[in-house]
């Protein structure tokens, strides 16, 4: 009891202090994880709001294979993307292995379902409610998809918070394409497993602090965006439309 209470204090303490190893790995992992939240989203948000509107053949069989890569394993999306980059591989010769732009890859290619999955469940939901009259006024299946996407920007704010999320607590794809070298490609979670099978337990709890703390942060930024937009659609439903002349 005593050694968890000792390397509790002194988690809390590297925590509070300006330790220079523990802050590079945590700007490095908030990097990794916002640059590919940004590759991700920019193209999911768009096929995403697609499929919410367009209706082809096969287009049942699309949802069920982006439904059942929501649930592939974070390590599975690592050996593929190592197996791409390696020498033999057929992005082997951009020399991306062990890198930054590895793990930025794998997260990008992790989280994508993730957006384009919920997304298009927003936007197939507003397409319901507002489908038939922008089809009326001519807007094809694009523009329906950009306008009813503009029409739910709260809830997708929601769905890149959560992807967001989703990408920061990810440690088996980055720790296989990326090596968890010391300086170099060393985040948050890979340096928590690391650094528990080498019994550093306060580093890692500093660590595990900081990833819950940002985890919070995120839930707390989702819920104040869901209630203040509970507040402005309630605002908008409740004022008047109008005074007859």
């Amino acid at each position: 009891m005593s050694t968890l209470t000792e390397s509790a204090s002194t988690a809390l303490q590297l925590t509070l202090s300006s330790d220079p190893v523990l802050w590079t790995i945590v700007g490095r992992s908030l990097s990794v994880s916002a640059t590919a939240c940004l590759i991700a989203c920019g193209v999911g948000l768009v096929l995403g709001a697609w499929l919410g509107v367009a209706r082809f053949a096969g287009r049942g069989a699309v949802l069920a294979v982006l439904n059942t890569l929501l649930a592939v394993p974070s390590v599975v999306v690592g050996l593929v993307v190592y197996l791409v980059l390696s020498r033999s591989g057929p992005l082997g010769s951009l020399g991306w292995l062990f890198s930054f732009k590895a793990m930025v890859l794998a997260q990008a290619i992790l989280v994508l379902p993730v957006v384009t999955a919920l997304t298009r469940q927003a936007v197939e939901d507003a397409e319901r409610a507002h489908g038939e009259q922008l089809r009326s006024m001519g807007a094809g299946p694009l523009l329906r998809a950009l306008l009813l996407a503009w029409d739910e920007r709260y809830a997708l704010l929601t769905v890149l918070l959560a992807s967001f999320g989703r990408a920061i607590s990810e440690v088996g794809a980055v720790m296989i394409v990326g090596g968890n070298i010391d300086g170099f490609t060393r985040v948050m979670t890979t340096a928590i497993a690391l650094e528990t099978s080498k019994g550093d337990l306060p580093l890692a709890l500093a660590l595990g602090i900081i990833l819950l703390a940002v985890v919070l942060a995120l839930n707390v930024l989702i819920a104040l965006v869901r209630r203040w937009r509970e507040r402005v659609d309630g605002s908008a439903s409740s004022a008047p439309v109008g005074v007859a002349a």
